[in-house]
């Protein structure tokens, strides 16, 4: 089918799979999972994870009259009156469809506040996508925005109304950012176009503001406006430090890298910094790694094995024939503070190495800082870190390296719906010599073969791991694993070829809340919902009994949990399904648990990434990342020009914010 006609154009409501493959970068890898471990499958050992409790996480009167829609093919329940009334959520839920541009639901409205190549920095140039430039890239809004973080002005108040913007640029679409890109080769890119490609990875940091009438706006020249690229000197920090394998010709010291890249999601720290992710890096690495030391390492992440980019042409490190070791020097995630624009940012190798989706710190009721993170990779692992030192709330400089000592832990859950955190210590059980690990380094460098070794469960891509304060749950977001085979399932991944994906419940032993102790080593778990259409059985949806045929959803990717406890759920990969990636919204509790409402979607071939609130939850920010990433899309001929809709404009990553009519909490 082609592109609907126009910005106002109406809704297709049909499948659309053959029309809106998707085929960017940033995922080129993600389907060929290098975990080889055969340690035994979170589903082999879920079998009773339709639990008790998914049922009475509502009301026991609701749970005790009604059977989970999709389980054996009970009746479905279709979206009325009655349904709408249930839970907190307010707004009225949008239809599924799939056209060339974003809906919001009902009473609410929508604005792009940056798009690609708008300025960011003073004396930026005006963006023209016909003659592109590293040097303007570099001071301009880049490329495929994921993860945002709003931090309110000043540090340590709650102003809702102005703030610092933290948002991640993860990966380009070559064939939409260039008009002579159209075969997205990276044997056919110019040095010019690397070096564009480059300046558009990274970070942005800008001040934004609220006026007197509700409407955002970028604060243009403001001096906290900030790019981080692949040419930021960013610092090395925690265990693997200095360490032989980490240095290169460029650094004989091992503890400064330039740049970082595939960031993807994220999280701003309870002391006010950013953590961003670096997720699949492996993909801009290019060479035979059977030519260098690396090679048992190289290969369980992936790396040489299917290059997505030509940077390696112009640039000696992407080449590990030439720099063995600079491979060794992303997987990590980056610290740094948006507060100071002139802070150097710092790769904490003490949260491990492997394709972190993000990381989310919280303080403990101990005074510990525990940071939850997800390998994104099918049959990878979900991970904690447990701070050695304690949080200083009176000296917010004192906190920079509390990531730095600490534990990593890799989570194994066991059929009696408990969760174990097994410490990745070098020395313990087979992290030894015997083993090939001779310092914590080299653990913390092969993060995931040490996970493989301790007996770690293999997940359905771990994606967001994402803390919920207001109960004290933590939501682990499976987006998908098309690869589980029959064989494998049960319980808590019924599915073989699981395309929809699931969240699961990992649940500290402690009280509600604060009183949670995440420091703990068992958890138990449970599930939260699995996506997935409920009035097709085979699918094995579940959801609230109230979840009909227009409300369901396909890959949650990233959450956030807004000031009330609930859950927003972010889609990447729902068009496969033939609908719209989005954001989906539902309680955690109550009546209204696990009954998803459509709140906003994206435009066709768009991923919605970065779902974050300001500090009064009046203001829910959206990163919508490459619109008109379809088959046969191109600069020239893309199946959308959204949001310009200009005919010499393509389609153009940009980042929306959305409030609503008349003011008030979103929801």
């Amino acid at each position: 089918m082609s592109p609907t006609a126009g910005h106002g154009s109406n809704r297709v409501f049909s499948d659309m799979t053959d029309q809106i493959e998707t085929r960017y970068v940033e995922g080129a890898s993600d389907d060929v999972p290098t975990n080889d471990s055969g340690n035994t499958p979170f589903a082999v050992v879920a079998e009773r994870a339709l639990s008790r409790r998914f049922f009475l996480g509502g009301s026991a009167a609701l749970a005790a009259s009604t059977a989970l829609v999709g389980s054996v093919g009970a009746a479905v329940f279709a979206k009325n009156a009655e349904a709408a009334s249930i839970g907190t959520l307010t707004f009225e839920s949008l239809p599924h469809g799939y056209d060339d541009t974003h809906h919001v639901a009902k009473g609410y409205d929508a604005s792009v506040l940056i798009r690609w190549g708008d300025a960011v920095v003073k004396g930026a140039p005006a963006f023209d996508p016909k003659k592109q430039s590293a040097a303007a890239q570099l001071q301009q809004f880049g490329y495929n925005n994921d993860f945002i973080g709003f931090t309110p002005l000043p540090f340590g108040s709650a102003n809702p109304a102005r703030g610092l913007l933290c948002i991640n640029h993860e990966y380009v679409d070559r064939e939409l950012m260039f008009p002579d890109a159209a075969d997205r080769s990276p044997k056919t890119q110019s040095k010019e176009m690397v070096d564009v490609e480059m300046a558009a990875h990274g970070h942005t940091v800008i001040e934004i503001v609220r006026d007197a009438a509700g409407k955002w706006s970028v604060v243009a020249d403001s001096p906290m406006n900030r790019r981080i690229h692949v040419g930021t000197e960013i610092a090395i920090s925690g265990p693997a430090a200095g360490h032989d394998r980490l240095k290169t010709s460029a650094d004989a010291t091992g503890k400064k890298v330039l740049g970082t890249v595939n960031n993807c999601a994220g999280s701003i720290t309870p002391w006010g910094t950013v953590l961003m992710a670096e997720e699949n890096f492996n993909n801009y690495f290019a060479g035979d790694i059977g030519k260098t030391r690396e090679a048992r390492a190289y290969k369980r992440l992936g790396v040489a094995g299917d290059v997505g980019y030509g940077w390696y042409r112009f640039h000696d490190r992407f080449d590990v024939e030439k720099e063995p070791n600079e491979a060794n020097r992303f997987g990590w995630m980056v610290e740094f503070d948006p507060y100071d624009p002139t802070s150097v940012p710092v790769k904490r190798t003490a949260l491990g190495r492997f394709k972190h989706e993000g990381a989310h710190a919280l303080v403990d009721k101990s005074g510990h800082v525990v940071c939850y993170s997800g390998d994104d990779q099918q049959f990878d692992y979900v991970y904690k870190f447990v701070s050695k030192g304690k949080f200083d709330p009176k000296k917010r400089e004192a906190n920079f390296g509390i990531l730095d000592e600490g534990t990593l832990h890799v989570a194994r859950f066991n059929d009696d719906k408990t969760l174990d955190w097994l410490p990745i210590v070098f020395g313990e059980g087979p992290l030894t010599p015997a083993n090939d690990f001779h310092s914590q380094a080299d653990v913390m460098i092969e993060a995931r073969r040490a996970a493989d070794l301790l007996g770690a469960t293999p997940m359905d891509r771990p994606e967001d791991i994402e803390p919920n304060l207001v109960t004290g749950v933590v939501y682990a977001v499976m987006t998908n694993n098309t690869k589980r085979k029959k064989d494998q399932t049960n319980g808590v991944n019924p599915r073989a070829a699981n395309q929809h994906g699931h969240i699961v419940e990992m649940i500290p032993p402690g009280g509600r809340g604060a009183d949670k102790d995440h420091t703990a080593t068992k958890f138990t778990w449970d599930l939260f919902l699995l996506g997935g259409d409920p009035t097709k059985p085979e699918q094995g949806a579940k959801y609230h009994p109230a979840v009909g045929a227009g409300d369901w959803l396909s890959c949650p990717d990233n959450v956030a949990v807004d000031g009330k406890g609930r859950l927003w759920i972010a889609t990447d990969g729902a068009p496969k399904a033939g609908i719209a990636d989005g954001v989906w919204a539902a309680d955690t509790e109550g009546d209204g648990r696990a009954l998803v409402k459509l709140f906003f979607s994206t435009p066709r071939g768009a991923e919605l990434c970065g779902p974050s609130f300001n500090s009064d939850d009046s203001a829910y920010f959206a990163a919508i990342q490459h619109p008109g990433d379809e088959k046969g899309s191109t600069f020239d001929t893309p199946s959308t020009r959204w949001p310009d809709f200009e005919p010499d404009m393509p389609p153009r990553p940009s980042v929306m914010v959305i409030t609503k009519q008349g003011g008030g909490a979103i929801g």
